[in-house]
């Protein structure tokens, strides 16, 4: 692809590595939640001072920020809001990094993985203000969080890791395997992190809720709008869409997570499938797994948390994305084999299936989000969340587009920052 330039063009955000959906069909939010806010395609030229690409969880929260700050903004998605990684994702809210804090601190520094980790943190606390503020009902919930070693062997780099945080600040707790049976049921652990910070939400819920709080402030919503070709100049781009309908924009800000693989040549993230299943509603889940997010030293790792309405999520089985096709015709093996590792863990405890789905994340070299400037992109800035803390960075890309925006520093932009 060539380098965007002035008056330059490059090829639509829909069409993705081989026609990529990000899902596959039967995501369990999409399902329970059903279509909560339909909105018109562009029919006409706009004009604004941010356009926002992409309509799921990262880009509501950008625009909340955007219309905060008092910029004239419009956001646009080409599919339904929502409908992409958004409905698919299983919205553990975690301040811990995909990379260990100690291997991080040794990749970027004590000071710059601290600052990540702390930013995560932090994020949990201000979504759960937004959640306030917007009166959310998307079951926005405090939980903590379990961090054990499946395997003996990882007893020792896991302790390790618990000495970094704790030195780092954070309220962290080592637990024998003998108190993690005793407080969980769970069996074969080697002892694990408990850490007080963490949450879970309906992330397709808030998506929707962000937007509608936001259009009443003045934000127009767009879906099923694609864009097809953007047009750089001095202090301004012009944004055309499938249907060559133009947006004369000051900024651009790109919320398309996965999907920037198709703008930036650079090989600066892997795409990775992983798979999700959850249980049908129980009046009796034990109450030992409510509040708690749960994930293991297992590479790749499982995780599990409750929903609010009484289910039990699990997912895990990662593997490198090839094409929609081929993760999608592992559902019913990874689904077997998630149930397998969870009976190691809770030999007892009975999990009936209701849903079953896939989905595509990437996973980065340091396992930090890009946020920023890209050279080849005049007037723009993206905010692309990856790994398993994509919505905790897409709450502090809140804080650094703001900074963008007003031409200040931030102090991740080092760390985060594209050919880092």
């Amino acid at each position: 692809m060539m380098a965007p330039e002035e008056g330059a063009v490059f090829d639509s955000v829909g069409k993705i590595i081989n026609g990529m959906d990000l899902k596959s069909n039967e995501p369990f939010w999409l399902v329970k939640n059903g279509i909560l806010q339909s909105y018109p395609s562009l029919k006409s030229d706009e004009s604004c001072d941010v356009l926002i690409v992409g309509g799921g969880i990262t880009g509501s929260l950008i625009a909340h920020q955007m219309v905060k700050d008092g910029y004239k903004t419009i956001l646009i998605d080409k599919r339904e809001i929502a409908n992409g990684s958004t409905s698919a994702t299983t919205s553990m809210l975690q301040y811990e990094i995909d990379v260990p804090l100690y291997e991080l601190s040794e990749m970027i520094g004590e000071k710059g993985a601290v600052e990540s980790y702390k930013a995560c943190a932090k994020s949990i606390d201000d979504l759960e203000k937004i959640a306030v503020e917007i009166k959310s009902t998307a079951g926005f919930q405090r939980k903590k969080s379990l961090y054990f070693a499946s395997k003996k062997k990882d007893v020792s780099w896991l302790t390790k890791e618990f000495d970094a945080r704790k030195f780092a600040g954070f309220n962290v707790k080592w637990l024998e395997a003998e108190e993690i049976q005793e407080k969980f049921g769970f069996q074969k652990t080697y002892g694990g992190i408990l850490s007080d910070q963490g949450a879970s939400i309906d992330a397709f819920i808030f998506a929707h809720e962000l937007l509608q709080f936001n259009e009443k402030r003045g934000l127009k919503i767009f879906d099923k709008t694609e864009m097809k070709t953007v047009k750089y100049h001095s202090g301004y781009n012009e944004v055309f869409t499938a249907e060559n309908i133009k947006i004369t924009t000051k900024k651009i800000i790109y919320c398309i997570g996965y999907e920037s693989k198709n703008l930036i040549k650079e090989d600066f993230v892997q795409l990775k499938s992983t798979f999700a299943i959850v249980s049908e509603r129980e009046d009796s889940l034990p109450a030992s797994l409510n509040k708690m997010l749960f994930w293991n030293t297992d590479e790749p790792y499982l995780y599990m948390r409750t929903t609010d309405d009484g289910r039990l999520l699990i997912g895990g089985g990662d593997e490198d994305f090839q094409n929609p096709e081929k993760r999608d015709a592992l559902l019913d093996k990874k689904e077997k084999e998630i149930l397998r590792n969870l009976k190691k863990v809770l030999p007892e405890y009975q999990f009936y299936t209701d849903f079953t789905w896939a989905g595509t994340f990437g996973e980065t070299k340091d396992g930090l989000p890009y946020i920023g400037e890209h050279e080849k992109f005049k007037n723009s800035y993206f905010v692309l969340g990856f790994g398993g803390n994509g919505i905790t960075f897409s709450v502090t890309g809140m804080e650094m587009a703001s900074a963008f925006m007003k031409k200040e520093n931030h102090q991740l932009k080092e760390y985060f920052k594209f050919g880092r």
